[in-house]
């Protein structure tokens, strides 16, 4: 969890799997991460680009192409498959870029056309595009390495769906989670791919058309990608209480919403650089979902 400034004031980001490596709660020192080695830009066709560091990274670009690590060549390769078929009604999505060979993946980095913007506190507007990017993703088979993933974010999300057990501090998030689980009812709504990470992720540019430029994938039903936006908001994006209840109309949303809170709250409590500081903003936003059962 990173401190962040948006319009004036500070808010707290949510430890992701893209995010997830400054100390919360504090402003992180400077670190400059190392820029993609030239014989990385020659095969993206960016070989006389000079990097420039996109907020803080970890992506690069150089010239018309956006370069970022990628240290699952697997996940990375099926990222830039559906980002190159992707077709959502008034969403700009990065569209991937093959090397000079025909790789999507060159010394473990990967490449996409570079979008203009930045991340915004436009939430309702972040909700909309996980509604519409879900229902384009709606028919995509389940992605083989998600099985297969044993990370952090990977845990925490199965926990949520109670699929596996883990250690939970209680003290940062696990006795809270345990709270929260009592709640549990069962999801009847069919699994799909959706993205798991878009807050702080969609990018805007005035009056253009949102654009997403990754695709963290999980497999779970349409709405979650929403229902972690909104929980995401509320606790770390300043969100009023009133997007809980905007997008009530999403189907489950009640249980859907409260699994996300779970995720978030077993993400927190298994990471090892959170603190009781960043956990305020999810307590209180625990409270407001428990009070919508």
């Amino acid at each position: 969890m990173r401190l962040r400034r948006m319009r004036g004031h500070h808010v707290f980001e949510p430890l992701t799997s893209t995010n997830a490596s400054p100390a919360p709660g504090s402003v992180p020192a400077v670190t400059t991460p190392e820029p993609p080695p030239s014989h990385v830009r020659a095969a993206f066709g960016a070989r006389d680009a000079e990097p420039e560091l996109i907020d803080g990274g970890p992506v690069w670009r150089c010239g018309d192409a956006a370069i970022r690590p990628a240290g699952k060549p697997a996940e990375a390769t099926w990222v830039a498959k559906t980002l190159d078929a992707l077709d959502v009604e008034n969403l700009r999505v990065a569209r991937p870029l093959r090397s000079t060979d025909g790789r999507y993946v060159v010394g473990g980095w990967a490449a996409t056309k570079y979008l203009s913007g930045r991340a915004e506190p436009r939430h309702d507007e972040v909700v909309d595009v996980a509604v519409k990017l879900h229902r384009a993703t709606a028919d995509l088979p389940k992605p083989r390495f998600l099985d297969a993933r044993t990370d952090l974010f990977a845990t925490a999300d199965r926990c949520a769906w109670d699929e596996e057990k883990a250690e939970l501090d209680p003290d940062l998030g696990g006795r809270l989670f345990e709270q929260c689980a009592a709640y549990r009812k069962p999801v009847t709504l069919k699994p799909q791919v959706v993205h798991g990470d878009l807050f702080g992720t969609v990018l805007f540019a005035g009056d253009a058309a949102p654009a997403i430029i990754d695709f963290v994938a999980y497999w779970r039903p349409a709405p979650y990608g929403a229902a972690v936006v909104v929980v995401d908001a509320l606790s770390w994006g300043g969100a009023d209480h009133g997007l809980l209840q905007r997008w009530s109309h999403l189907d489950d949303w009640p249980q859907i919403l409260l699994r996300a809170t779970l995720f978030r709250l077993a993400v927190h409590a298994l990471h090892p650089r959170s603190s009781r500081q960043s956990l305020v903003g999810l307590e209180r936003t625990a409270a407001l979902v428990l009070d919508s059962l």
